[in-house]
C-alpha cells in the first residue's frame, strides 16, 4: 500500500493517478477487474475514467446512472454485492453475467465532503468482501480522490498561467508604438 500511495501522490497527471489506482486494487485483491468513475453533475451519470481487467464490450455497455446503479454506495458508503444476478441495484445484470462478474464492491470517492466518483471492484467468483478489503479500497479511493483534485488544480494552474502569458504577450505587442511609415518598404532608386 505504501508503494501505491507514494506513486499516486507524486503524479501530476489525473489519468495516471486513476490508472495506477485501479491497477493496484485489482492486483492486490486478485480481482477480475476494477474501474474508477467520476460523476458528471450535468446528467447524473458515472463516467468511466479508467478500468483494468474488463472487456471493451462491458465498458461500453451503456450509460451508468448515478441515481440508479448502486446509488446507495454514493449516498451511504461502500456497498458489497455477493451475487450481481440477484440484486436489483445492478443496472446491467445481463452484461455483468456475460462479462463473468459474480460479485461487486462499490466505494464512493469523497474529497472535502464532496462526492466526485466511485471505485468498483469486480470478481469472477462469488466473493464476500471482508472489512479489510473494504478499508483498503476506501483508503485508495480517498488518496486517489485527493490526488485527482491536486492534479486538476495543477493542470488548471498551468493553463491559467499559459493564458496569462499569452495575454501579456498580446498586451506588450499592442503597447509597442510604431510610426505611420514603419514597415513600409523604402523605394530603391532604379539605375
Amino acid at each position: 500500500m505504501l508503494k501505491v500511495t507514494k506513486a499516486i501522490s507524486h503524479s501530476k497527471d489525473p489519468e495516471e493517478v486513476v490508472l495506477m489506482t485501479v491497477e493496484s486494487i485489482k492486483t492486490a485483491l486478485h480481482a477480475k477487474g476494477c474501474s474508477l468513475f467520476l460523476i458528471n453533475r450535468k446528467n447524473n451519470e458515472l463516467q468511466l475514467a479508467t478500468s483494468y481487467g474488463l472487456s471493451d464490450e462491458y465498458i461500453n455497455k451503456g450509460p451508468v446512472s448515478a441515481l440508479r446503479s448502486i446509488a446507495q454506495s454514493l449516498e451511504e458508503g461502500p456497498v458489497a454485492i455477493y451475487d450481481v444476478m440477484d440484486d436489483p441495484r445492478i443496472q446491467y445484470p445481463n452484461e455483468a453475467q456475460k462479462e463473468g462478474i459474480a460479485s461487486l464492491l462499490s466505494v464512493p470517492i469523497v474529497v472535502g465532503g464532496n462526492l466526485i466518483g466511485a471505485i468498483r471492484v469486480y470478481t469472477s467468483e462469488p466473493w464476500e468482501f471482508t472489512l479489510e478489503d473494504v478499508n483498503f479500497v476506501q483508503s485508495l479511493a480517498q488518496i486517489a480522490g485527493m490526488a485527482i483534485n491536486m492534479a486538476r488544480y495543477t493542470k488548471g494552474l498551468k493553463s491559467s498561467i499559459d493564458v496569462l502569458k499569452s495575454m501579456r504577450e498580446i498586451q506588450s505587442h499592442r503597447n509597442t508604438r510604431r510610426t505611420p511609415y514603419e514597415g513600409v518598404p523604402i523605394s530603391v532608386p532604379s539605375n
